[in-house]
């Protein structure tokens, strides 16, 4: 007589093993995923202070040119379209559009009663006032 021998088993996975490995993977992924998330909530905080950052120098470039900053009326926009009062415009200052920050909203632009200075800002991922870490403002002065 010819018995089974252990080479004609199956040669699948058991029921055990296959929830053992997938206990395993959602402990990891459990473990992963907060930081990886956290991590992207800062991406986007830097991106906001890059492309913040940037808009200013634009700014700066349309005010040596023009001999001042452009009006709460026309805002940012005034930095890749011509406006009609003046012949000293050297734009476009930016290469493409303004951008929206990081969560789709526009950047605030805002010029000082003196028109000496302005304020540029993202309300974050929130879109409130205030706020912290992932929801905290972005903003320069």
């Amino acid at each position: 007589m010819v018995s089974r021998s252990v080479a004609g088993a199956s040669k699948g996975f058991t029921l055990l093993e296959l929830l053992v490995v997938m206990v395993i993977i959602g402990l990891l992924a459990s473990y992963v995923g907060p930081r990886y998330f956290a991590q992207l909530g800062k991406s986007e905080q830097g991106v906001a202070k890059a492309q913040i950052e940037s808009l200013a120098k634009a700014l700066d470039a349309y005010r040596l040119d023009l001999g001042h900053y452009p009006g709460n009326d026309i805002g940012l926009e005034a930095l890749t379209q011509k406006g009609s009062a003046s012949d000293k415009w050297r734009g476009p200052y930016l290469q493409k559009a303004v951008p929206l920050d990081p969560w789709g909203r526009p950047y605030l632009y805002k010029l000082n009663n003196e028109g000496s200075d302005f304020e540029l800002q993202s309300l974050g991922k929130d879109g409130q006032p205030g706020g912290t870490q992932d929801n905290a403002d972005v903003s320069f002065k």
